[in-house]
């Protein structure tokens, strides 16, 4: 790696922190435009001041080389192996940091469950991926609210949508959209025969309204009333709403709130990060062909993962990682090991790219 890359890298970091001591806080747009831009260029900045700090002690170990104490010469060679191997290690998490980012990494996300192929048994899985998210954004700090929601009798879920709110939720949970896989015994099945059901799990970043424009001449807005399991009613009110797009046919509902100004808002957000996943997906076709080679992270009818019960394993198919903690996995606790592994190989094609 250029030694004047590094060090303009460190050059922009310090013109950025002068700027924001000599800064006033009460022009706070662009305060807060320049504290980010600081904020995330430290990790870099700091990874940079090892490697020329590491480069310049490289240098003193290689004039001692060329002294006539054995001695101090054959500690230098040893140094010498010592420093480079460091050198090569921040070289390539320095490659790792310089990777441009997603721009919707920051964002919050909308998180889509649906109950797949296996009846009961499948909107029972579908209710334990909403626990296991839920539990995960618990350990992340972030903020989880359910848009809509609709349920089964026997405590199953055919169909929920979160808005999942907090520090890169969008960055980190991209990844788990797809098709999850479960293998285990029914509590119903009496022979003790392992079913194979399934849910898809869609993650869209959160849009705006300063994202997406959606005009009221273009949607059709139907009200009814809210239903639980088995269309049983549980509002007495016609609080349900329904928003249709019509020029793109998107359509979003919400029927958790009794108000009904509460669940049209709640749709709006559903329908604006919709659109804007078809918008964005329309600026990457000339990418479509690299995605092949890239860790799923859109396709919901890919099948990315399988829970088996019997073999208390989680196996990702992508990344052919296969954990045998599937308790702490779908109790959120070690979600995170298997996003880990999923960023690292998403980070290294883009390298090798």
């Amino acid at each position: 790696m250029e030694i004047k890359k590094i060090q303009n890298i460190l050059e922009t970091y310090l013109e950025i922190e002068i700027k924001l001591s000599k800064m006033s806080a009460d022009n706070f747009d662009q305060y807060a435009k320049l504290s980010k831009e600081y904020s995330d260029l430290k990790p870099l900045a700091e990874k940079s001041k090892e490697f020329l700090k590491f480069n310049d002690e490289l240098k003193d170990a290689e004039e001692l080389v060329k002294e006539n104490d054995i001695e101090i010469k054959k500690e230098a060679e040893e140094e010498i192996e010592i420093l480079k191997a460091k050198i090569l290690k921040l070289e390539n998490e320095l490659k790792i940091l310089l990777i441009p980012k997603d721009e919707s990494d920051e964002r919050n996300a909308i998180v889509e469950i649906r109950a797949g192929t296996g009846g009961e048994e499948a909107a029972l899985f579908a209710s334990d991926l909403l626990r296991m998210y839920s539990k995960f954004s618990e350990f992340k700090n972030w903020k989880v609210e359910i848009m809509d929601i609709s349920q089964t009798d026997h405590n199953g879920v055919k169909e929920v949508i979160l808005n999942i709110s907090g520090k890169d939720v969008f960055g980190n949970l991209k990844y788990e959209s797809g098709t999850h896989r479960v293998q285990r015994v029914p509590q119903t099945e009496s022979g003790g025969r392992v079913h194979t059901s399934a849910a898809t799990v869609a993650v869209l970043p959160e849009a705006s309204d300063v994202d997406v424009e959606v005009l009221d001449k273009d949607l059709r807005i139907d009200i009814f009333r809210s239903s639980g399991p088995g269309g049983q009613s549980v509002n007495t009110t016609d609080s349900a709403v329904r928003i249709t797009h019509l020029p793109t046919g998107v359509v979003a509902q919400c029927q958790d709130e009794k108000s009904q100004h509460k669940n049209k808002a709640k749709a709006l957000k559903v329908l604006r990060s919709r659109i804007f996943e078809i918008e964005t997906k329309k600026k990457d076709d000339e990418r479509a062909l690299d995605r092949k080679n890239q860790v799923g992270t859109g396709d919901r009818s890919e099948r990315i993962r399988t829970y088996n019960f019997p073999q208390g394993r989680v196996t990702d198919h992508r990344i052919s990682l296969t954990l045998y903690k599937l308790d702490q996995i779908l109790n959120g606790e070690l979600l995170e090991d298997i996003i880990t592994g999923l960023e690292a190989d998403a980070n290294m094609k883009k390298l090798s790219e």
